[in-house]
C-alpha cells in the first residue's frame, strides 16, 4: 500500500499542507479540533512519517540533499563547493549522492533522500532522464526541488543554468572568426536541455556568419565521453571534405578529439582548430592547451542553494513558492588549440 502524504491528508480535510504538518507536530497555534481531525485522517489514510525522518527532526537537523551525475567531476566539484558554502552559512548540513548518469538510480537516490527527511533537494538531471514524474511526486510531499545545470522544462521548479546557447554561439563564432568555414560539432543528446542549447547556439552562429548547416558535420554523443570524442573525430576526418574546426559539447569529448587528431597526424590548430565546453583545469595542461567555454560552477552552486533555502523558508511560513530561472553567463577561454596563447 502506498504511504499517504501530508498532501493527501490536507486534500481530504480541505486545509493546507502546512496546517497538517503543524497539527501532527502538536503546534500550539492549531486548534484541538483541527488536531483531532488531522490525526483521525492520518490513521484512516495510513499515514506514517518515515522513522529516519522523525529521528532527524527530533535532533533538529537542517539538511538539504544534492544529487549530481558524478561527484568527482571537476564542474560538479565547483558546484558542490558553492552549495555547501551557502548551506553551511545558514546552519544546514548537506547530503551528497550521485546518479552515475542513470535515470533509474536518480529515482532511487532522490526517493532515499526524501525518506531521510531532508528539507529540500538540489538536482542535476542525468543524461538518461527524459521524465520527471519522480520529482513531481516529491514536490507533492511538499519537498522543495531546485534543478541546476541539466534541467527539464517539464518540471515546475526553480532552476539555475549556464547560458549554454550563448556559450555554443560564442565558441562557434570564435572558430569562424579564425577563418574556418567547415566547423563540425560533436553534440550531446537532445536531453538534457543544456546540450541542446549548445547545439542551437552552434546552428545560430553558422547562420549569423552566412555558413551553411552541414548535417555530416554533426555527430551525436550518447555517453558524452572522450572515447566518443575520439571515435567521432576519426569519422569526421574520413569525410571527403573534412572539417577544419571542431566544437565539442564538453571538455571530455574535446580531449578525445585532440587525441584522435594527433593520432591522425593532424596539427592543432593549424589543420583543425578545437574548442570544448566547461573549462576543466586539465584543458590548460594539455599539448596544445584546449580552448573552452567556462561555466561558473561555483556561482551556480551558490545561486541554487540560495533559491532552495528561500523555498524551504517560504514553505515553512506557508507562503506561496515563486519559482525562478537563473541564467548565468559563460566565458570563452581561448588557448592554443584555437590559436590563442598557451599560457591562457
Amino acid at each position: 500500500m502506498k504511504r499517504a502524504t501530508l498532501r493527501d491528508i490536507a486534500q481530504a480535510l480541505g486545509i493546507t499542507v502546512a496546517t497538517v504538518s503543524r497539527a501532527l507536530k502538536n503546534y500550539p497555534d492549531i486548534s484541538a479540533a483541527t488536531k483531532q481531525a488531522v490525526l483521525a485522517a492520518a490513521e484512516r489514510l495510513h499515514y506514517a512519517p518515515h522513522p529516519l525522518a522523525v529521528k532527524l527532526r527530533q535532533q533538529a537537523y537542517k539538511v538539504i540533499g544534492v544529487v549530481v551525475p558524478d561527484i568527482v567531476h571537476p564542474f560538479f566539484s565547483d558546484v558542490i563547493s558553492g552549495i555547501v558554502d551557502v548551506a553551511e552559512a545558514q546552519g544546514y548540513h548537506v547530503i551528497l549522492s550521485q546518479s552515475n548518469e542513470q535515470y533509474a538510480k536518480e529515482i532511487r537516490v532522490t526517493q532515499m533522500l526524501q525518506a531521510t527527511g531532508v528539507d529540500g533537494l538540489l538536482v542535476c538531471l542525468s543524461n538518461e532522464t527524459t521524465r520527471v514524474d519522480h520529482l513531481r511526486e516529491l514536490q507533492a510531499y511538499d519537498l522543495p526541488v531546485v534543478l541546476f545545470d541539466k534541467v527539464s522544462p517539464e518540471l515546475d521548479a526553480s532552476a539555475v543554468v549556464t547560458n549554454d546557447f550563448q556559450g555554443g554561439y560564442d565558441a562557434t563564432s570564435h572558430l569562424i572568426g579564425l577563418g574556418r568555414r567547415r566547423v563540425a560539432h560533436l553534440k550531446g543528446t537532445p536531453h538534457p536541455q543544456n546540450t541542446q542549447r549548445r547545439y542551437e547556439g552552434y546552428q545560430a552562429a553558422l547562420a549569423a556568419h552566412g555558413l551553411p548547416f552541414r548535417p555530416e558535420y554533426v555527430l551525436e554523443c550518447t555517453l558524452v565521453t572522450h572515447e566518443e570524442g575520439a571515435a567521432f573525430t576519426r569519422q569526421l576526418m574520413a569525410l571527403p571534405e573534412p572539417p577544419d574546426a571542431i566544437f565539442a559539447v564538453t571538455d571530455a569529448v574535446a580531449i578525445g578529439a585532440l587525441s584522435a587528431l594527433k593520432q591522425l597526424g593532424q596539427r592543432v590548430p593549424e589543420d583543425v582548430a578545437l574548442i570544448g565546453f566547461s573549462d576543466w583545469e586539465v584543458c590548460a595542461l594539455l599539448d596544445p592547451p584546449i580552448s573552452s567555454v567556462a561555466q561558473p560552477g561555483y556561482a551556480i552552486g551558490r545561486r541554487a542553494s540560495e533559491l532552495l533555502l528561500r523555498e524551504i523558508i517560504a514553505l515553512r511560513e506557508e507562503q506561496p513558492l515563486v519559482h525562478e530561472l537563473a541564467v548565468l553567463d559563460a566565458e570563452l577561454r581561448v588557448r592554443a588549440s584555437s590559436g590563442g596563447s598557451a599560457g591562457l
